[in-house]
């Protein structure tokens, strides 16, 4: 139904435009006060100190020696004699290498196999006259709405064969339904005329979706990986229940066992004489598990708001 406020649209826009350009602001905007912008950066630089103090807390004291962390009681801030014997150590022993290289693994297959099926599904919901669309639908909805227990899941896994297997890992979460609904809701809100016109040039299914609908939804596809990275990159729980081998443990199960159940590192099989503080150790596992993620972020955090939003939202 075509709205009445449509044919005005342009005219808006013209006068926002005009409004900008003058340096103006439309009357419906007030005017901020100082109060309200000096309680927003007060709120904002509050709200950096407690994200940013954590991290850089840990840091310091994954690069702080014994003595220095004797004296200012066991976490340290800014050290002043900073040292990577932490990091040195748990590089050298290989467990954490491996560990990284394993879970670096399991979220790159991961996410492109997620990302494929959850497209493709999301596609093939979006298009009107899909055969047995509705069904399906209904099916990914109830998937949300009843999900699986940890008995029945890993019954299938055990059935299908695949315990101690990375793709125990992969599988049983390949898909995520909120993913599929945003990604279907936003492959909606492309205009129909594209799909026509790409028919008319006789395109196929595959081709429209390639050619057309991909391009046009780089920022609800970056915002589905990002959510299936960090998911993938932090899962833990799955590699406890269905690895039996030790040595096929992502990194969480490795910072899992250092920093919570506190496990010590063998000095004898390092090869090293005296081990750094297990507080450095155990902040310098915490630290090579977020760097991955920190470094991926402000890529794709810019189209956060605009892909959910877009996604969720139709107008």
């Amino acid at each position: 139904m075509t709205s009445s406020v449509a044919p005005n649209a342009p005219k808006r826009e013209n006068y926002l435009a005009r409004l900008r350009a003058g340096g103006q602001r439309p009357p419906w905007m007030e005017r901020p006060s100082w109060f309200g912008q000096g309680a927003k950066a007060l709120a904002l630089a509050l709200i950096v100190v407690m994200v940013t103090y954590p991290f850089l807390l840990a840091l310091g004291t994954s690069l702080a020696g014994q003595k220095e962390l004797e004296a200012r009681g066991g976490y340290v801030l800014i050290p002043h004699h900073p040292t990577f014997q932490a990091y040195s150590v748990l590089l050298q022993g290989g467990v954490v290498t491996r560990a990284t290289l394993v879970s670096i693994g399991i979220t790159l297959i991961g996410t492109a196999l997620s990302l494929l099926c959850t497209i493709t599904l999301a596609y093939g919901l979006s298009r009107p006259g899909m055969l047995m669309g509705k069904p399906i639908l209904l099916i990914v909805l109830g998937t949300f709405l009843f999900a699986p227990g940890i008995i029945p899941t890993y019954l299938v896994v055990q059935q299908l064969g695949l315990l101690d297997s990375y793709a125990s890992l992969i599988l049983p979460v390949l898909l995520n339904v909120f993913n599929v609904i945003v990604v279907r809701a936003f492959f909606q809100g492309i205009p129909t005329e594209l799909y026509e016109a790409a028919r008319l040039d006789g395109a196929g299914e595959l081709a429209i979706l390639r050619r057309i609908v991909l391009p046009l939804s780089k920022a609800v596809i970056a915002v589905a990986g990002l959510f299936y990275a960090v998911s993938y990159w932090n899962s833990f729980f799955n590699a406890l229940l269905f690895m039996n081998d030790s040595g096929k443990y992502p990194l969480q199960v490795i910072l899992r066992s250092y920093v919570v159940q506190g496990e010590t590192i063998n000095a004898h099989a390092l090869g090293v004489n005296v081990l750094p503080p297990s507080i450095s150790l155990q902040m310098a596992v915490l630290i090579i598990a977020l760097v991955p993620i920190l470094l991926v972020y402000p890529f794709l955090q810019k189209h956060f708001a605009k892909g959910v939003l877009t996604g969720a939202v139709k107008g």
